[in-house]
């Protein structure tokens, strides 16, 4: 840590240099630089980075889910903090600039999954008061 302020900050397109400075283990792998610009090119994507100066030290990630037959939600795929930045309140920033986000776009819920043996993350889940769904099963396949 370098004793700078952490500022959260939405990345748009024109913002994608940032993440050419992330602090090693902060994402699972390394940044592919047209994927990153991808996400951000469009209105349904949202990436919130926490910075330590100009260093990417964690980050939220999701997407609006446009429904046909329900309210527009909002997923939030990924949430993650450096190791060294963890239990100061970053992760919580994060998320409610995700849902800040989230309310600007027109959402009117906001949803994650994580595993159930990860008492970490939903230790911050339950201090934002999140509803823990009981019964829900997650499936997962390659679309090769």
């Amino acid at each position: 840590m370098s004793g700078n302020p952490i500022t959260i900050r939405v990345l748009g397109p024109e913002d994608a240099f940032v993440l050419d400075r992330v602090k090693e283990g902060v994402f699972d792998n390394p940044i592919d630089p047209s994927r990153a610009w991808s996400f951000l090119a469009t209105r349904v994507n949202v990436l919130a980075v926490a910075l330590d100066g100009a260093d990417v030290i964690g980050y939220a990630y999701g997407t609006t889910m446009l429904r046909v037959d329900k309210p527009t939600a909002f997923y939030v795929d990924e949430i993650s903090v450096h190791p060294d930045y963890r239990k100061q309140g970053i992760g919580k920033k994060l998320l409610r600039r995700i849902e800040a986000e989230a309310r600007d776009r027109g959402c009117e819920s906001l949803w994650l999954a994580t595993e159930g043996d990860n008492a970490e993350a939903r230790g911050l889940y339950d201090a934002l008061e999140g509803t823990v769904l009981e019964g829900v099963a997650v499936y997962d396949w390659p679309l090769d």
